[in-house]
């Protein structure tokens, strides 16, 4: 492996260099785009009521326009990584932030809800094309070792930042402008990227990298996208056997997909690695922990704006102490880590996620505005040590030739998280709200308002304002209610969904030490654990 011949060349020819104020100033460029590919995740979470009343889409084209920009991406990464090896970290990041502004623009621009949800499958790509380039540029960037551990440690910070960020962010663009801001907003930090990445930013000297391959991605999205469509589908009007037969054909693709990567020389996700129980185990806690709050957070900025009555920035301030404080457990988690066993640190968290999605679940349109938010502090930042700790451990625990192949099945599976829970838990909570406010809407109310109402809030909210005073007042309280309901069932089954994986991080993470001992035990040859066949006891590869 090349880190190996690097490693010796450096004992030969005495310390590596350390970065100066360039290198620092491109890292920059590598915080910045990861820090707003992250932010497009959740920017729309307040935006969605405002993007809804102008393009008016259906439920299900609601949640594919929230979450189709990180299927692509999570589909893509690895794939992208191996083209960066190809063509060069840097070419490849200048070249996705290009087509990240351009498209970003394009999606500002559009009227129409099928239209948005191909820009934001586009802008999946570019983004899938700049994740793996920034990280591979810090490792080209920073020759020391400690240095470069600071260099990645700001790099995560800005993927944690960037998603607790977004609805603030979008709150703030919202009040001054409209939700066509929320794309326009790439613009001008890709441009940074596209003139400063030149000046600041080494050549790659790549070596030709792997095979590129395309087919093994397309069962990758075509394993996915049938199986959230299904998943979404039970939401709605759509036949049950139609959502059945959805979700029945990407579980084929799945399988066929992990067939290929088994019998592939050099799979494009290598799920052998799934044998490993620490990188199983993580794998499990990393989808696990983000799929639960990626739709419950959802839910919770639409309540706020659309039941309770927030204006977008309101909403961004209720959210922001929350956001805070996950960044502060983010950035303290690794070092609990270095005294506590990581494992039970998730435990810990997820299991404080379990309590404060109960205490969601009990909210209704009456629920005092300090509740919501003290229930939001409980959830959200509960969630950073199941965001932070499994990368380290899913690439400490394999030998050193497979660390490339476990970090991208760890991104892969990290990127994943949120917009599954957009499309499971969010969908859970849809078909609820449906199902409440189907025998409760008030007499006289057109076909289409009707139809707008059962099809969500934001379609009961825009129907209201076409009638009396009174009968909106009618049908904004049964629409409130069902809304409140199905936030609350969709907090249920994250509280169950959390729970699972505070069992998984508990019992299949147990026997991986704190990263402190681990690492001493690397030092000096001994381990406080025994490892499994084919993985390490946690010390960094």
């Amino acid at each position: 492996m090349s880190s190996a011949n690097d490693a010796a060349d450096q004992a030969a020819s005495g310390p590596p260099p350390t970065a100066g104020r360039k290198e620092w100033a491109a890292l920059a460029i590598l915080v910045l785009p990861t820090m707003l590919l992250f932010m497009m995740l959740t920017i729309l979470f307040l935006a969605i009521p405002y993007l809804a009343a102008d393009l008016t889409p259906s439920s299900t084209q609601t949640l594919w326009i929230l979450d189709i920009y990180g299927f692509l991406m999570a589909g893509f990464l690895v794939l992208m990584g191996t083209l960066a090896d190809r063509i060069g970290h840097r070419n490849l990041l200048i070249a996705g932030a290009a087509v990240f502004g351009v498209v970003s623009v394009a999606a500002a621009t559009t009227d129409d809800p099928a239209m948005m949800i191909f820009w934001r499958a586009l802008l999946g790509l570019a983004g899938a094309a700049q994740v793996p380039a920034t990280l591979g540029l810090i490792f080209t960037t920073f020759h020391d070792a400690r240095q470069r551990g600071v260099a990645i440690g700001a790099w995560a910070a800005g993927i944690s930042g960037g998603v607790a960020l977004g609805p603030l962010l979008s709150g703030l663009l919202l009040d001054a402008f409209s939700w066509r801001a929320t794309f326009l907003v790439a613009v001008p930090v890709m441009a940074v990227v596209v003139i400063g990445a030149p000046l600041l930013l080494p050549r790659h000297q790549h070596t030709g990298g792997g095979r590129l391959d395309f087919f093994s991605a397309l069962l990758l999205l075509a394993a996915m996208l049938p199986f959230v469509y299904g998943i979404k589908s039970i939401a709605t009007d759509e036949a049950l056997s139609v959502s059945l037969g959805t979700i029945g054909v990407g579980l084929v693709f799945g399988v066929l997909f992990v067939v290929r990567q088994l019998r592939a020389a050099a799979p494009l996700v290598d799920v052998r690695l799934f044998g490993n129980r620490t990188v199983s185990g993580s794998l499990a806690v990393f989808v696990l922990a983000p799929t639960g709050i990626g739709g419950v957070y959802l839910m919770f900025s639409q309540f706020l704006q659309l039941v309770k009555g927030l204006s977008p920035i309101e909403t961004g301030l209720a959210i922001l102490p929350a956001a805070l404080i996950l960044i502060v457990v983010a950035t303290f988690s690794p070092i609990l880590a270095r005294r506590v066993r990581p494992g039970y640190i998730m435990a810990t968290g997820l299991a404080v996620q379990v309590v404060g999605y109960l205490l969601l679940a009990q909210v209704g349109p009456a629920t005092g505005l300090p509740w919501l938010i003290a229930s939001f502090i409980v959830v959200y930042p509960a969630v950073a040590p199941s965001m932070t700790l499994p990368n380290e451990l899913i690439v400490s625990s394999v030998p050193p030739e497979k660390a490339g192949a476990a970090s991208g099945l760890s991104s892969t599976v990290n990127d994943l998280g949120i917009s599954l829970g957009v499309a499971i838990v969010g969908s859970i909570g849809v078909a609820r709200y449906r199902h409440e406010i189907e025998g409760a809407l008030p007499d006289g109310l057109s076909a289409q308002d009707a139809e707008a109402a059962r099809n969500n809030l934001d379609g009961a909210v825009a129907a209201a304002g076409r009638l009396p005073d009174a009968d909106a007042d009618a049908l904004l309280r049964v629409a409130r209610d069902a809304f409140a309901d199905g936030l609350g069932t969709a907090a249920t089954v994250a509280a169950g969904i959390a729970a699972v994986g505070a069992l998984v991080a508990a019992f299949a993470l147990r026997h991986v030490p704190p990263t402190g001992q681990a690492a001493a035990a690397g030092e000096t040859g001994t381990a406080d654990t025994a490892a499994q066949p084919g993985e390490t006891t946690g010390a960094k590869a």
